[in-house]
């Protein structure tokens, strides 16, 4: 029997405001433990919590850019749970009446575009954190995470594949990116997210028994223990067996999830101490007016006002940082296409190699906008462009700088081309016969003599040129 996967995400996001959600304590990230707290996020007795105004427009934000329906009247519950990183033994969250509703993300596995739901999205407060001594028999408690402003991301069933969650979830964060309401840093838990899991046989509407793995650190993570998690359940149901609904954690050094506890349920009340979340049409209305240019408009765009092609604009879109670098370098040079191939491989490869982000680029979008003129304009060559191109990268010096102080200036006498071409044709009278038997790789070899002599600074035009007529006349 053949099953398919249904997959749906739960994604927590910390908000990205200076003040957690219901006190007014740092949310600076990595500060010395301990540190950023009060007697509202310890959850002491008669300690009452102040909604943040900021986090309510910050959500709602969120919503609205995830085309979800935003309620006018949404309030806060009480979850009911006892954790040792949870002080008060219940977390503020909204269960209820959320904040939104019914939004949805697009995505496009394998070039067809589909919408991914989201049941709900609501505000919530953040636990506190045990950190683990390897081998210790204790447990140490930072509560610096405690009452930090979060909103969670509930998806519908929709997913079929690892392949359309990593797309979701990549296509969520950079949504969130954009509208500047969290930085997403899985890797400084900014962002995470919780699998559920069924499968069923193909063609069935009815669900399987879910099962949900917790806390993913990466996107990667993910893509893999959704992969695990199909191979695992898939192997039960082949061999008679049936999956049981649970909680499990994802074991990344073994690359296994591994059973955590039987799936149970939490106990709401409604939460006396906060008023309701009341939002005008107006508040509303002024909220999405400062709603910027989302990634899937931006794409859009770029392949209609700049003619790039669907998998450039794709790239170039991903990042806000980078799509503003690249209109920006457009207002300074008439190519945008040579503009997209100098990002896609120059400044990707020596991204990639150096393990530094586009944020942290030295140059500006006018000095690579100046390079690239310089090219044009035969000061130098393409070959040489490469070498001053990472020069800026390290340096964030002016590309006329850079060709000055270490003499790169495109060789365009003809007379000097042509003494060092005769040279090369008189060195290598094999290739020469070579080229005149009809082999025209002979001349490209020819061709890169030269420019190996000239130490890549000659005019490549003119070299081509010469070289043809000089072999001509032999």
């Amino acid at each position: 029997m053949k099953y398919e996967s249904v997959i749906g995400l739960e994604v927590h996001v910390e908000l990205f405001t200076k003040t957690k959600i219901f006190c007014g304590c740092s949310t600076e990230f990595a500060a010395d433990p301990n540190t950023h707290c009060c007697p509202i996020c310890l959850g002491m007795p008669g300690a009452l919590p102040l909604m943040n105004k900021s986090v309510v427009e910050f959500a709602t934000k969120a919503g609205l850019a995830l085309n979800c329906q935003i309620a006018d009247f949404s309030r806060f519950d009480r979850k009911n749970y006892f954790y040792p990183d949870l002080p008060k033994a219940y977390q503020i969250s909204q269960f209820y009446i959320p904040l939104a509703r019914n939004g949805y993300v697009e995505i496009e596995p394998n070039g067809q575009k589909k919408r991914v739901g989201i049941r709900i999205m609501h505000m919530e407060e953040d636990a506190g954190k045990l950190v683990h001594e390897e081998g210790g028999s204790y447990s140490h408690l930072d509560l610096n995470r405690a009452g930090m402003p979060l909103i969670e991301i509930v998806s519908e069933p929709d997913m079929r594949s690892a392949e359309e969650a990593w797309l979701y979830l990549n296509n969520l964060r950079t949504i969130l990116q954009y509208i500047e309401v969290s930085d997403c840093k899985i890797e400084e838990g900014s962002m995470r997210c919780d699998i559920n899991i069924s499968l069923r046989p193909e063609g069935s509407e009815q669900l399987g028994t879910r099962v949900e793995v917790k806390n993913l650190g990466s996107l990667r993570a993910v893509r893999r223990a959704i992969e695990f998690e199909e191979k695992r359940q898939r192997d039960i149901l082949e061999n008679g067996g049936t999956v049981d609904g649970e909680t499990r954690r994802w074991d990344e050094a073994q690359g296994i999830t591994i059973f955590m506890r039987g799936k149970g349920s939490n106990r709401y009340s409604p939460e006396p101490n906060l008023s309701p979340i009341i939002i005008s049409d107006e508040w509303k209305e002024d909220i999405r007016n400062h709603i910027p240019e989302l990634p899937n408009v931006k794409k859009e765009r770029f392949i209609k006002e700049y003619g790039l092609p669907e998998y450039d604009a794709s790239i170039i879109t991903a990042s806000k940082i980078l799509a503003n670098f690249y209109e920006e370098t457009v207002k300074y040079y008439h190519d945008p296409k040579i503009i997209s191939n100098w990002i896609m491989v120059e400044l990707m490869n020596v991204l990639n190699e150096t393990g530094e982000g586009i944020k942290d680029l030295k140059f500006t979008p006018k000095q690579l906008a100046d390079m690239l003129i310089m090219i044009d304009k035969g000061i130098i060559s393409g070959k040489i462009a490469k070498d001053v191109f990472r020069e800026m990268f390290k340096t964030g010096k002016n590309p006329e700088d850079i060709v000055r102080e270490k003499n790169l200036i495109q060789i365009s006498d003809e007379a000097e081309l042509e003494s060092i071409a005769k040279k090369v044709i008189e060195n290598n009278p094999k290739s020469v016969e070579d080229y005149k038997n009809g082999k025209e790789k002979a001349m490209s070899f020819l061709v890169g003599q030269i420019m190996k002599e000239t130490k890549g600074k000659a005019n490549p035009q003119m070299v081509n040129s010469i070289l043809a007529r000089l072999l001509k006349e032999i």
